[in-house]
């Protein structure tokens, strides 16, 4: 079992249109209106040669290839012809799954187009990957826990000696803990809880069934720090299991390789090793299923990749940021949000927002933000 394919994602050979894009940036102008003297003045004449030399035939080559990366429709648009389209207009609806590594990064990368498929009735599934557990401060482990237990007090008098006997263990290891200590199981099983209500409640705003929401808590994420442990086949295998019985006209995974715990780029490999052991085992249904990668709060797809990009007005931005909101624990508090002082909701908007600007400055439509997806090919 290969257990290491993000070593191997290639990126998409567009090499016309990272020139092209390259020479519009340099020269600062829209793509329509690059001319033969911009082409020849910074070496790429040969550009317009291969076009009968005529700069406007390449600038409507690039121009054509880049408009038709732009769709409301991920999972495709039913009864049209999807020829110029990034994605097949059948089946419809179709089966997804989105892998999230964390259980925020669905919404952090591409809440908007959650939203979409499952405004288009696709059969959307949501898989977390790990609990995210480590993710989760103190603070939000106490308020839980004076939660439970006032609870316990209100509707039971007190009654509940679980509640009760908990409650003071959770409370005294809190106090106690020193810097560098280790959360106990229990602990950890708390934080991991959190999470979990966290997600459901995004999900559920989003409009996704309870019954399609999957905790996979892979066991490479659960040791209890930064560090994690090696990546091994029980990690893939109820990766492949899911995507055996829905069996997935689409599957999005992430590929933000520059998360700096390597959570993600671990997630990702359990989730090809998983494609690459149905394909071995000759599973029929992976010849009607397209891959396609987002990337999270860390970094975002340089547009001469980008070959399915979904637009987002100012309402479905703010539904966006309301889904990731869901995730509390995530906000001001949360122990790893790296040397960006921004929050992820904040990184994620600033991230659409500029990729959208992109497309707008090489004189495609404006929108608010857009999202982005490069196909894996397996």
């Amino acid at each position: 079992m290969n257990l290491n394919l993000t070593n191997n994602i290639q990126m998409p050979n567009h090499e016309l249109r990272r020139q092209v894009i390259e020479l519009c940036e340099k020269v600062q102008k829209p793509l329509l209106k690059l001319s033969t003297k911009d082409y020849v003045e910074n070496g790429l004449g040969h550009l317009v040669e291969q076009f009968d030399g005529q700069a406007g035939l390449v600038n409507i080559e690039v121009f054509n290839e880049l408009q038709h990366t732009i769709t409301g429709w991920p999972g495709g648009k039913p009864n049209v012809d999807d020829s110029t389209r990034p994605e097949r207009a059948k089946p419809y609806p179709k089966r997804v799954i989105v892998f999230s590594p964390h259980p925020d990064d669905d919404v952090i990368s591409m809440g908007g187009t959650i939203r979409r498929l499952m405004q288009q009735h696709h059969d959307v599934h949501v898989a977390y990957e790990t609990s995210g557990n480590i993710a989760v401060g103190d603070e939000e482990v106490r308020r839980f826990m004076h939660f439970i237990n006032g609870f316990n007090t209100i509707f039971a008098n007190g009654s509940d000696e679980v509640i009760k006997h908990s409650y003071q263990v959770v409370k005294a290891f809190i106090k106690n803990k020193k810097e560098g200590d280790l959360d106990t199981e229990q602990i950890l099983r708390l934080k991991g809880l959190i999470r979990r209500g966290e997600a459901r409640l995004a999900c559920e705003y989003s409009g996704i069934d309870s019954k399609h929401i999957h905790f996979l808590d892979l066991p490479f994420y659960e040791s209890g720090k930064i560090e994690k442990l090696p990546m091994t086949e029980n990690d893939v295998i109820p990766i492949q299991k899911l995507i055996s019985e829905i069996q997935p006209h689409q599957i999005y995974v992430a590929a933000d390789l520059a998360d700096p715990h390597g959570t993600h780029r671990k997630c990702t490999d359990a989730v090809l090793a998983a494609i690459d052991e149905e394909k071995k085992a000759g599973a029929e249904w992976l010849k009607n299923c397209r891959v396609w990668m987002y990337r999270g709060a860390w970094a975002e797809w340089d547009v001469a990749n980008i070959e399915m990009c979904v637009p987002m007005s100012p309402e479905e931005l703010r539904e966006k940021r309301n889904a990731i909101l869901r995730h509390q624990s995530q906000m001001e508090s949360a122990p790893f949000l790296g040397n960006d002082e921004r929050l992820f909701w904040q990184r994620a908007e600033d991230r659409n927002r500029e990729t959208a600007k992109r497309y707008d400055n090489l004189g495609l439509a404006c929108y608010e933000a857009m999202e982005a997806f490069v196909e894996y090919k397996f």
